[in-house]
């Protein structure tokens, strides 16, 4: 027993004596041959802290204390190094193992977090390693419902794990599976150069298969095609593919459907156009000029603009209409306009233009009778009938300047009722005049008429 105390002490006076040395060699040493060199080099020592300096017994204790608070330093990381900790992974994802070809899996987790218990070397280690899966085996497992454990993988045995959650209650069904059409959807389309419009898409599949558990193959209303403007390359005018475009189920209410799609992505033949229309503008007079004035010419450096939109849309579109305030305007004046959008219009090829208007003195009037009057937004399944002759006609006067009156005749004036919103019955409307030439004024002599209103 003697002998084997002996030893023990023996090793630990060998170990300590080794660790001095080890200490002297590394830190002890260097650091008093580095003071004395310092103090060798001064040539001058007259100070308190020169003389300790240049005493080389203060310079071994002076290094000896250093080294020793380096080694506390070092053992006190070393200690907590050994302390117990614990780290979650968050958000791993959980792998399960079964026949996919023939069921689906509800009620699984996609994720679970990890907590790893240990030393905090161990903890530290088992985070270097790349993180392994978190696994369910259910190839065993038939149709029906099942509480099953969920089990990780750890490369390093030293470190405890708890897994949240642990246990999963699922469900198994029979997968199912039906053809449903394919349609599409384009996303970001305002995205595309406002002069391009897309005019057809033309899929590579015109249906697919859908794969679920029946009562989610009985959700789904749609299948789309997302066909994403961000992700075509410079689109121009012309034909372009778009591959792999993502497809999606949705049921009646717009909501995502999580089933199986074969296949999974299409190809989309992409057809770009730049639908436009050259229309004229129409520069229109709003108020009323000053006392005895009228418009003598409307000029302009542009009469016309190309629009571009929708093909549907431009051939509603037979003229923009640009309004000029000529409220008591009495001398020539020069507009600086803006040409607004007409809806259904993406985008102008000009937005300003200048309009100079022309004043000249209110010469006379001019007078034309019987002009018909025309009846608009009747309802569906009515007719209308004038009250009288004198209820079915109207005579116009049409102020202006000399130079305007002597152009306009019967043919450029239209008088009109708006019936919309009325009745069968017998009903007193307004009547309305305008004329082609906005630089003449309109008025009817009569303002009033009445109408009868019939079913068919």
């Amino acid at each position: 027993m003697k002998k084997i105390i002996n030893s023990i002490g023996f090793a630990i006076a060998a170990g300590l004596k080794g660790i001095y040395k080890f200490i002297d060699k590394i830190i002890i040493t260097p650091l008093a041959k580095f003071f004395v060199k310092y103090m060798d080099s001064k040539k001058e020592n007259n100070g308190v802290f020169d003389r300790l300096l240049n005493n080389k017994q203060f310079l071994i204790i002076f290094s000896l204390a250093v080294a020793l608070l380096v080694f506390f330093l070092i053992d006190r990381e070393t200690i907590t190094l050994l302390d117990n900790s614990a780290e979650v992974l968050y958000g791993q994802k959980v792998t399960a193992i079964y026949n996919e070809e023939a069921y689906v899996v509800d009620g699984l987790p996609e994720t679970v977090d990890i907590t790893l218990i240990g030393r905090k070397s161990d903890v530290y280690l088992a985070k270097q390693y790349p993180t392994q899966e978190v696994s369910v085996d259910l190839s065993d497992l038939g149709p029906g419902s099942h509480t099953v454990q969920l089990k990780y993988a750890q490369d390093v045995a030293s470190v405890d794990y708890k897994l949240d959650p642990s246990t999963a209650s699922i469900v198994i069904y029979e997968k199912q599976s039906k053809k449903m059409p394919l349609s599409y959807d384009i996303l970001h389309e305002d995205a595309l150069n406002e002069k391009l419009q897309i005019t057809d898409v033309d899929l590579s599949s015109s249906e697919v298969v859908v794969k679920s558990a029946e009562y989610r193959l009985e959700q789904v209303a749609t299948i789309k095609a997302l066909v994403d403007v961000n992700n075509m390359k410079s689109p121009t005018a012309g034909k372009t593919v778009l591959e792999d475009v993502p497809l999606v189920a949705y049921d009646s209410s717009g909501n995502v459907v999580d089933v199986e799609i074969v296949p999974k992505k299409v190809d989309a033949n992409i057809t770009i156009e730049s639908p436009s229309k050259t229309v004229p503008i129409k520069y229109i007079p709003d108020g009323t000029l000053a006392f005895g004035k009228g418009i003598e010419n409307i000029s302009s450096n542009t009469n016309t603009v190309v629009i571009y939109g929708s093909q549907k849309s431009l051939e509603k579109i037979d003229s923009i209409p640009v309004k000029l305030d000529v409220k008591g305007l009495a001398s020539n004046k020069e507009f600086n306009v803006t040409i607004d959008k007409p809806k259904g219009v993406k985008t102008l090829s000009i937005t300003k233009a200048k309009v100079t208007v022309t004043v000249g003195d209110l010469d006379d009037s001019l007078i034309l009778n019987d002009i018909y009057i025309e009846t608009r937004n009747l309802g569906s399944g009515l007719k209308v009938q004038a009250s009288s002759k004198e209820d079915s006609q109207v005579s116009v006067v049409v102020s202006g300047t000399k130079s305007v009156l002597k152009n306009i005749d019967a043919s450029s004036i239209s008088a009109y009722i708006d019936l919309e919103g009325l009745g069968v019955g017998t009903h007193e409307v307004d009547v309305k005049v305008i004329g082609t030439d906005v630089r003449a004024t309109y008025a009817p002599k009569v303002t009033k008429i009445k109408v009868n209103i019939l079913k068919k």
